[in-house]
């Protein structure tokens, strides 16, 4: 019941939040939540590490822009057409990965996304260096999608069914069998689970879900770039994830507010932290963004290794066993 009530309190703050925050803003951080949400499905619960992320993160982005731009499809049926072509990829890519383990399927993933990178560096319809630009957003049954009000309501809706199917997922007979994998995968084989077909299950959902964040940040953002299907995308999803909180629900949400909020934001603060100080070098923290990041991932790592969530969730739950 907590948690229920816990959820129903963020969905209120997210319909009030474009009444204090810029919705542009707020609808990035939404998709970059959804992606690691995406991504925590298959290392959290199933216990895969893939650096290949950014492949279905940037396909989707690329096809559904090219649908609504070039092919003048409908904003619904671009999406869907995204989401179709990072789960196609994410049903490859898995078939050659799981068949090895460990550093070798991370190896395997990184290796296929990086391929497909140079596959939308090359291709003409995703306009190589210079990108896809001036994405339109198109209406969604009706609704005139051009109000960044109108859409951040639309993304909050995709958003919100996308983190519901993660938990559904997880809850369910089949996301029980993906936390047992995790946690022994012999033993798993030893009661009867084909592992390597849930496994490859958990893949392609999760590949999936981060199609349908990448496809819905096009859409927001009107462009599409190879920055999105680089492998320093899948390292930064990585960061968010573990920033979070490894394994728990809210987790990965937490850590994508952060790391974005930092990368649109550290300028700010540098200036308001040189008004304030009288340093002026704090004025150069917008230019420096990687290496903050790079001092909270080493942070994390050293001090809060189960992530912000997890280790409020494990200090919380101490205090109520002792109390």
């Amino acid at each position: 019941m907590n948690k229920k009530i816990a959820y129903g309190v963020a969905l209120i703050f997210l319909l009030v939040a474009p009444q204090i925050a810029y919705p542009v803003f707020l609808m990035k951080v939404l998709c970059f939540a959804l992606f690691a949400c995406a991504f925590n499905l298959l290392i959290g619960f199933t216990g895969l590490l893939s650096f290949g992320h950014a492949a279905f993160f940037g396909a989707a982005g690329y096809v559904t822009g090219y649908c609504l731009r070039d092919a003048g499809w409908s904003f619904e049926a671009g999406m869907v057409a995204g989401v179709m072509v990072a789960a196609a990829i994410g049903l490859v890519m898995g078939l050659l990965a799981i068949r090895r383990q460990g550093i070798y399927f991370t190896m395997i993933t990184l290796a296929l996304a990086q391929m497909l990178y140079f596959v939308f560096l090359q291709a003409k319809f995703t306009g190589g260096e210079d990108g896809l630009q001036g994405v339109p957003r198109g209406k969604f049954f009706g609704a005139d999608l051009s109000s960044d009000m109108t859409m951040y309501y639309v993304v909050l809706a995709i958003c919100v069914a996308g983190f519901a199917l993660i938990v559904r997922t997880i809850h369910s007979p089949f996301g029980q069998v993906l936390k047992a994998i995790k946690e022994n995968e012999p033993r798993a084989v030893s009661l009867g689970y084909d592992v390597d077909k849930y496994k490859l299950l958990g893949f392609v959902l999760s590949a999936a879900i981060a199609g349908l964040a990448g496809a819905t940040k096009t859409v927001v953002i009107g462009f599409e770039t190879l920055t999105d299907a680089h492998w320093a995308m899948s390292g930064l999803v990585v960061l968010m994830t573990l920033v979070g909180g490894l394994g728990t629900m809210v987790g990965p949400m937490v850590g994508a507010v952060v790391i974005i909020a930092l990368e649109d934001k550290l300028g700010d603060i540098g200036t308001w932290l040189a008004d304030v100080s009288h340093i002026e070098w704090f004025r150069t923290l917008g230019d420096s963004v990687t290496l903050v990041t790079g001092f909270i991932f080493i942070v994390c790592v050293l001090l809060f290794r189960r992530g912000i969530v997890g280790e409020l969730s494990a200090l919380f739950g101490a205090k109520q066993r002792s109390a």
